[in-house]
């Protein structure tokens, strides 16, 4: 990882996918299998996928489940979240974690530079990233206290 940390570093790079077209049971399967709470929409384009919407286990209680839609009826694009705050893979830890505050959004589609997925961004990669970065303050912490020991020894 580089001094200053950008979304691309951080993101995962094997994102699960869903097309406007699939069922919302088999999205929600998807989901279930690959351990997600959140698929990315996407429209194939010639050697790139480019990002259509979201679609969050949320979506699916909170515009199916509770107003006791039948799921079988439907399909990811009648429920996904759409448009997508995305970010680019360049951009920094800070303003990641600033838009997921002040937009109040918890994953991030990344995109490289033909604005095509590269990636996915959660919260939980962020907090992943900075709990390693207050380790490392711990650590300086730490030593430092060992130094003043070993420099000035108790009389």
């Amino acid at each position: 990882m580089s001094e200053r940390l950008n979304v691309g570093e951080i993101c995962t790079r094997e994102v699960a996918i869903a097309f406007r077209d699939t069922d919302l049971v088999a999205a929600a399967r998807l989901m279930r299998e690959a351990h997600v709470g959140a698929l990315v929409v996407v429209d194939e384009m010639p050697g790139k996928r480019m990002v259509a919407g979201l679609l969050t286990d949320r979506d699916i209680v909170t515009a199916v489940i509770a107003p006791g839609l039948d799921p079988r009826t439907l399909n990811v694009e009648d429920v996904m979240t759409e448009p997508v705050l995305t970010m680019d893979e360049d951009e920094s830890l800070i303003d990641l974690l600033r838009m997921m505050r002040d937009k109040g959004v918890r994953r991030v589609p990344v995109l490289g530079a033909q604005r095509e997925l590269v990636g996915l961004v959660t919260l939980d990669d962020a907090l992943e990233i900075l709990a390693e970065e207050l380790d490392l303050l711990v650590g300086a912490i730490g030593s430092e206290a060992r130094r003043e020991r070993l420099r000035r020894p108790a009389v």
